[in-house]
């Protein structure tokens, strides 16, 4: 009889459990998804070290699937609370007829509970099922892997594991239930649907002041925040920057929200004709009331809508930043450079003092291939070699090319060691470099000099000196500067922008033996196909290899990179970013969508009584209709509105810490992206809740 009686109650509240279902289908099937990636891994053809990042991908994946998990669990239990009240009434018609606590919460809430959760939970799978084959897709793109063996795949470990993280989070319903049911006393239920909160209203004054007072702080935060992303070298400064802007930033959220209704109430009432037609006297009151009661929650919203819009269009700006320089940023297969002129002893950088071979200090004066060609290679498998020396002077630090400007830089950035030699390459050697790389090339008279650097926040701080026309001098001969700016450049393959500095000199410059520091070698694999590639690049890297073992003898200085293992450590890198931003962006907008609908489908249920007085004064279903519609609009719109303020300076500072790897050009697709993922969920949440609002307050008493 409970069982049918349940099944009864699921179908008559079908429209209250709408929003709830959806949510739960939602975050069972994203959930699902991003733990399924370990089966999916198994069929994607990559490189052992792209598996290893693959591995750590789904390993902190599985870490922060707890804290979705909680967060989620919270969320299930909020909109559990709001059927709760939706159904006051009728466990009080239960308890009227002998129907006692313990059978409504250990049977009803229990079978309905449990028939929810079972139903969102395969539905949510079977969902959760298919979206991971586009899935498998995806991480193969991200992770440029061969899908070739593409299959479908169950991945029974996700399923485990969300069976198990849901069933904990139902129990958890089930215990709120039980606790909530057992406090309410009969006559409190039988009259909740008469019960009305009563309007409270705010000084129109006070609330002038304090939303001044919040806007001022926003501000500040803003103004703190913008300004720490050009001196993040400081790293105390920096850290009470971030402090001060998340405090103010947090007052100033509450604050606004506090003070919205009330301003916004003044400034209509101050235009009669405004405030006196149709409903809008009963909007902007339902308004003020609405926003009283919902300040924190609104402000959590509104936080998490921000960390969503932040996260995504960073991470995504961030990824097709990385993807879009790889390309222009390893123009060559390899790239490799060892320490010239070595000295008997030197000193490591965690103060340890190493001895090197006579038969290392003999090698360090040869090249690159010399190196190579003594440890068995065949150079004949490299072709467009180039070699070339680079120097470092004594005492000639940034301090010097930075010249008058270099007082102003370490006042502003403290931190900056410009007491760090720079680098010195004469300009044929650039030259050759420039040319095989499709770089722009350079000539020089006698007395120039020119700054190669991509970095563009250290390209900055050298235009500085530049600009002041900083003369150098290098042995005795001194040097202006040809242009008052750096030149985009760049002579060692990575990841993206890295390059802090080269001074460019004349070939006229000499230099003695000891000031050259680097032998430095770029070529590309005389190989015709991607398999005969990678056997010498496996000879060149792999521990494995003779030439490998050969040239790890103790304290060898010969180092570098290649193109492969940059784009591998790349897409790794960018893309365990992206997913984690993703994952946790579309769990807290469900969230964020889940607990606006849910208040205001509250709200409409507790004002009830509020549009059947309307309907008695004469207003029809359309000016009902119209008024419901723009209370809703606008309690959907304000924390979105004020998350994207947020968000435009969350996003600039988040791109600042990734300024090295991040382009401002691919910041515009990320936020359209991002855009167009919030406007899809944020609306279709927004129409279930109009409609659902619409539905509970035609329904008869």
């Amino acid at each position: 009889m409970l069982f049918k009686l349940s099944i009864k109650n699921m179908k008559k509240s079908f429209k209250d459990y709408a929003i709830y279902f959806i949510t739960l289908v939602l975050g069972v099937a994203v959930f699902y998804m991003f733990n399924s990636i370990d089966s999916q891994e198994a069929m994607l053809q990559v490189s052992s070290s792209t598996k290893q990042m693959i591995k750590l991908m789904i390993n902190m994946l599985g870490m922060v699937s707890v804290f979705i998990a909680v967060i989620l669990g919270l969320l299930i239990v909020y909109a559990n609370n709001f059927l709760i009240n939706r159904r006051k009434k009728e466990f009080g018609i239960y308890m009227t007829l002998g129907m006692g606590k313990r059978q409504i919460s250990k049977k009803i809430l229990l079978i309905e509970t449990v028939l929810v959760g079972i139903i969102s939970l395969a539905i949510g799978l079977i969902l959760g099922i298919f979206a991971s084959q586009f899935m498998s897709i995806l991480v193969a793109k991200l992770f440029q892997a061969d899908m070739s063996k593409f299959e479908f795949v169950f991945s029974q470990n996700a399923c485990i594991k969300t069976c198990i993280y849901f069933a904990v989070m139902y129990l958890a319903v089930l215990l709120f239930n039980a606790f909530t049911i057992s406090r309410y006393k009969l006559i409190n239920l039988l009259t909740a649907i008469k019960k009305n909160e009563q309007i409270k209203m705010k000084n129109p004054i006070v609330c002038i002041i304090v939303f001044i007072i919040a806007a001022v702080g926003l501000g500040y935060a803003y103004w703190e925040v913008t300004k720490e992303i050009f001196n993040m070298t400081n790293v105390n400064d920096t850290t009470r920057a971030i402090g001060i802007s998340v405090l103010l930033g947090l007052v100033g959220t509450i604050l606004i929200f506090w003070s919205f209704s009330g301003l916004i109430l003044r400034l209509v009432q101050a235009k009669k004709s405004t405030y006196l037609k149709g409903t809008n006297m009963f909007v902007l009151r339902q308004l003020h009331n609405k926003i009283n009661t919902t300040v924190i929650s609104m402000s959590v919203i509104c936080l998490m809508l921000f960390m969503t819009i932040t996260a995504l269009s960073s991470s995504i700006a961030l990824k097709n930043s990385m993807q879009a320089d790889l390309e222009k940023m390893t123009p060559v297969d390899l790239n490799l450079y060892k320490t010239a002129n070595l000295p008997e002893k030197t000193v490591n950088s965690n103060g340890k003092e190493i001895t090197y071979t006579q038969e290392l200090q003999e090698d360090s004066k040869q090249a690159i291939s010399y190196t190579l060609i003594q440890n068995g290679f065949d150079m004949k498998q490299l072709k467009d070699v180039i070699e070339a020396p680079i120097y470092e002077a004594d005492g000639f630090s940034w301090k010097k090319t930075l010249g008058k400007a270099s007082d102003q830089i370490k006042e502003q950035f403290p931190r900056m060691k410009l007491d760090t030699l720079e680098q010195v390459m004469k300009i044929s050697d650039y030259n050759k470099i420039a040319k095989l790389y499709g770089n722009e090339q350079y000539s020089l008279k006698n007395d120039e000099y020119i700054i190669i650097c991509n970095y563009e926040s250290i390209a900055n701080i050298r235009n500085l000196g530049l600009k002041e026309k900083t003369i150098i001098n290098l042995n005795g001969k001194e040097y202006k500067p040809k242009y008052n700016e750096c030149k985009d450049g760049f002579i060692q393959i990575s990841t993206s922008h890295t390059n802090v500095g080269i001074i460019l000199v004349p070939d006229s410059c000499n230099f003695s033996e000891k000031e050259q520091k680097l032998w430095f070698l770029v070529a590309n694999y005389n190989a015709k196909t991607d398999k005969e590639k990678e056997q010498i690049e496996k000879m060149l890297t792999s521990d494995d290899s003779e030439l490998v073992q050969k040239l790890n003898k103790e304290n060898n200085t010969l180092d570098g990179e290649t193109k492969i293992s940059i784009i591998e450590s790349s897409v790794g890198l960018s893309t365990i970013i992206v997913f984690i931003a993703i994952y946790l962006g579309i769990i807290f907008l469900i969230a964020s969508c889940a607990i606006l609908a849910l208040k205001q489908l509250t709200e409409s249920s507790d004002n009830k009584q509020r549009y059947i007085i309307l309907r008695k004064i004469g207003c029809d279903e359309k000016m009902i209709n119209q008024a419901l519609f723009r209370q809703i609009g606008i309690f959907f719109g304000l924390p979105l509105i004020l998350a994207i303020i947020h968000s435009i300076f969350g996003i600039q500072f988040a791109m600042s810490i990734f300024d090295v790897l991040a382009s401002k050009e691919q910041l515009l697709p990320s936020i359209i992206a991002t855009a167009i993922a919030i406007g899809v969920i944020y609306g279709c949440y927004f129409l279930a809740t109009y409609i659902g609002s619409k539905n509970i307050i035609k329904e008869e008493e």
